[in-house]
């Protein structure tokens, strides 16, 4: 049990894997980010993310709140420190899920972590999930689409690759990482 991350390109589905673990193994603690982001529709502060304006943001990194903060899409994130070390502590099981970047500062900054990338079952699959959001204007979605031809490199940094081909067989998977449970085999997606 600890600390496992969970990370991916962008439209993976990291937020809707994580929504499962929450509704289905409520034993797991996942840290609530804080953005300087607007809230997208059905968003609520303090539920997917703690929202923050640019100068609160900046306070929190100055002051030393975060484990780990990053630039993504124009937008800060950052995991809090605190709520993330008592959990810890209580012996809870904990997952973060956060960007590429921000999980590389986790590696350096607490290296007994399990780090788990999310993978699309297929890059054409990835492109559908990124286009079909319908929240980003197409300049996003290009450079999202452009990271998430790095991000899926990086897939061998990892400890383990759940592929999220299915939502629920995706959270179980990850928890059962996180508890040591029987996991099945999973598979590398195909980048062009």
């Amino acid at each position: 049990m600890g600390l496992t991350v969970l990370s991916g390109p962008s439209g993976v589905g990291k937020g809707t894997v994580v929504a499962a673990v929450r509704r289905l193994h409520p034993e797991v603690w996942v840290s609530v980010s804080v953005t300087t982001r607007a809230p997208r529709p059905g968003e609520t502060d303090g539920v997917e993310y703690h929202f923050a304006d640019a100068e609160e943001f900046a306070h929190m990194v100055k002051v030393g709140e975060f484990v780990e903060h990053a630039m993504f899409a124009g937008h800060a994130y950052g995991t809090p420190r605190g709520p993330l070390e008592e959990r810890l502590a209580q012996g809870v099981p904990c997952l973060l899920e956060i960007e590429l970047q921000g999980a590389r500062q986790v590696r350096s900054a607490m290296p007994g972590a399990r780090f788990v990338f999310l993978a699309p079952p297929t890059w054409d699959e990835l492109v559908r999930r990124l286009t079909g959001r319908g929240t980003e204007a197409p300049d996003v979605i290009r450079r999202r689409l452009d990271r998430a031809r790095i991000e899926l490199a990086a897939e061998t940094e990892f400890d383990e690759v759940v592929v999220n081909d299915e939502v629920t067989a995706a959270a179980a998977k990850l928890v059962g990482l996180m508890t040591g449970r029987p996991r099945d085999a999973h598979r590398a997606a195909d980048v062009p």
